[in-house]
């Protein structure tokens, strides 16, 4: 007998099963189904409401006459999808309208919206593929951990600058770095950049003060102190800055969302960061209570939206230094999967995102009772009807600045695991409009000029791959984990590698080579007893022959943990990879055996305060800079702009 709940979940795009990392078949649940439909506000009762339901998904689904989206090419007349005689009207993506019948006019490049019949449809004229970069190298480096204990503080954007002009020197096409999203900054407790509370704004975290902000100094950054000293000194600038006709022209562009977002700042300094906390009234950021907040607040309001125009300004300034000094690529910056549920993002933008459900994974090997990763993700019936403006609108903010762009968890374009926040059901898939989703980040990469990283680890949907790489969005490969899994498991050969992907030894979440090396991270979990005594002997025991082999493929000399050989070995065997790009850590560069981030942990581990040993001013005369430069260029990794 059929249920009808997991009938309407169906319809609505959520997997009825899927396969696990162990192969294990998994069906969703009858309450998954439920709380996922009313997630995405299309609740149900039981299964009379959702026959109802379902009935009337399918009958409005039938009587449409248009598609919901098109892709076609730029200069090309879209293939047209409607019956002959039907009248439309046009609204091209700069406003430019046209009227006709039957055949479509050719089209520029972007995201155009078409009216015929009642109905409406996107037309995403996208390029079919993006342009396959030159073979080179880049670094990325912690933007946070940038100062070292000397200087004390946080890493800025004048760090940035000065990072990337001495990374240029080595001959790095690029200098990567973690999300730089505006964040939940006056919580002390995390710092997790991959948590942010709006995509579309910066982090003021970053901005140079003059005089710069340092603290105590230390191995470990101190964000409880460093984070009230930097926004003291901000208001400070924004008190005496007085009138700029330049941050006039900021606000009058960045219009209305500008002025909810710094409105919303504004309030979670009275209220708390989380708009779910406050008063009712205030829930909405069009109602009554926040416009007379926001004439209440103006002052506070014009300061939140100054910083953002300091990141703003300062990010570009950055993003020209790496141009000017010789990268080809520039900024490498990276794209959260999700934003936090009740940030800034969900109280401007409620329409886009799913609510009562978090982004997360299934279980797994890691993670038995699978993860709920607190980041609300987009409702894709929402992001259709919507034209799909949020998610361009996210990478285009980006993509400002970025030559690179790396867009974490990719896997969400096919599917993305949803679990939800109360109740206690395990979760499960919910189809996303991938080829779509994949059009928009054409169309805003080839805006850019830029390249597209999607980070496609994981369990990987089938056909997934094909499809990134048609698009010439590449692949990530990290040369800890390339093995012949289903033969001997010897590590791939540099030639096995694929061509369309960045090629890197490991992650932010994973150890560093010297520490993959030395088995810091199993030390780490079974401090932490995520393992027990055997399993931690049994996890050492495995590790050393994973590091012999790994040696063994690359030339490097075996049972040193210490030795920069190794890692030269290891970096030479990344540049002479099939990948089109390299990243190189500078962690590994500079010898450090630590680990970034600990997944699963969030005040067990210093995540995310970890300081680098060289001072970005350094950078430019770096010997283990140099020669990881000169391996690289061996390789026949050399891309400047000069």
């Amino acid at each position: 007998m059929t249920d009808p709940v997991l009938e309407l979940a169906e319809a609505m795009g959520v997997l009825a099963d899927y396969h696990g990392l162990d192969g294990q078949r998994w069906h969703t649940s009858h309450d998954t189904a439920l709380a996922l439909l009313a997630a995405m506000d299309c609740a149900v009762s039981g299964p009379r409401e959702a026959d109802e339901r379902l009935a009337a998904v399918r009958a409005g689904r039938s009587a449409r006459r248009l598609p919901d989206w098109h892709i076609c090419l730029p200069g090309e007349a879209p293939g047209w999808a409607g019956p002959d005689d039907l009248e439309w009207q046009l609204t091209c993506e700069d406003g430019t309208r046209h009227e006709g019948r039957g055949a479509l006019p050719p089209l520029p490049l972007g995201l155009h919206r078409l009216s015929a019949g009642g109905e409406r449809m996107t037309l995403l004229c996208a390029p079919k593929s993006l342009p396959v970069p030159a073979r080179c190298w880049g670094i990325t480096a912690p933007l946070a951990g940038l100062r070292t204990p000397e200087q004390g503080g946080v890493g800025d954007y004048a760090d940035l600058a000065r990072a990337a002009r001495g990374a240029a020197r080595h001959g790095a096409a690029f200098l990567g770095i973690n999300p730089v999203h505006a964040g939940l900054d006056d919580r002390t407790d995390s710092f997790s950049p991959y948590a942010p509370t709006h995509r579309r704004r910066f982090s003021t975290l970053h901005i140079a003060c003059r005089g710069g902000v340092g603290d105590a100094g230390g191995p470990l950054i101190d964000y409880a102190g460093a984070v009230p000293a930097r926004q003291a000194r901000l208001r400070a600038a924004f008190d005496a800055a007085g009138d700029d006709p330049a941050f006039a022209a900021f606000r009058r562009r960045e219009g209305q969302p500008l002025a909810d977002f710094a409105l919303h700042q504004a309030l979670s300094a009275h209220h708390g960061p989380f708009w779910t906390d406050w008063p009712a009234a205030l829930h909405d950021p069009a109602g009554a209570a926040a416009r007379a907040a926001a004439g209440q607040m103006a002052d506070a309001v014009a300061f939140h939206a100054w910083m953002q125009w300091r990141a703003e300004t300062q990010l570009a300034d950055a993003a020209d230094a790496a141009r000017g000094a010789g990268m080809a690529r520039g900024l490498y910056l990276d794209l959260a999967v999700g934003t936090h549920p009740a940030g800034a993002e969900t109280w401007q933008d409620r329409a886009s995102f799913a609510y009562g459900a978090s982004l997360g994974a299934p279980p797994d090997p890691f993670a038995p009772e699978g993860q709920a990763w607190n980041l609300a993700p987009f409702n894709p019936q929402a992001l259709v009807a919507q034209g799909f403006a949020a998610l361009a609108e996210t990478l285009r903010k980006q993509l400002q600045f970025a030559g690179v762009l790396r867009i974490d968890h990719v896997l969400g374009f096919e599917r993305a695991f949803w679990v939800p926040l109360s109740g206690g059901a395990p979760g499960g898939y919910v189809r996303m409009p991938r080829d779509a989703m994949l059009a928009v980040a054409r169309i805003e990469a080839a805006r850019a000029g830029a390249v597209v990283i999607g980070e496609d680890l994981g369990v990987v949907p089938e056909g997934l791959q094909q499809a990134l790489a048609a698009s010439g969005i590449l692949g990530c490969r990290l040369a800890m984990f390339e093995r012949h899994y289903h033969g001997d498991g010897s590590f791939k050969r540099p030639h096995e590698y694929d061509s369309c992907a960045i090629a890197s030894f490991g992650t932010h979440d994973l150890p560093s080579f010297r520490g993959w090396r030395a088995g810091v991270d199993i030390d780490a979990r079974a401090a932490l007893h995520r393992l027990d005594g055997p399993a931690a002997d049994e996890a050492r025991a495995r590790r050393g022959g994973d590091v012999a082999a790994f040696d063994a493929a690359v030339g490097a000399p075996s049972g040193m943990a210490d030795d920069s050989a190794a890692t030269d070995a290891m970096h030479r065997f990344l540049g002479q990879s099939a990948a089109r790009l390299v990243a190189v850590q500078a962690e590994d560069v500079f010898g450090m055996t630590v680990q970034a981030n600990l997944p699963g942990t969030v005040n067990e581990h210093p995540n995310w305060r970890h300081r680098l040993p060289l001072a970005p001013d350094a950078w430019e005369f770096s010997g283990d800079l140099a020669r990881t430069g000169q391996i690289l260029k061996e390789t026949g990794r050399q891309e400047t702009t000069t």
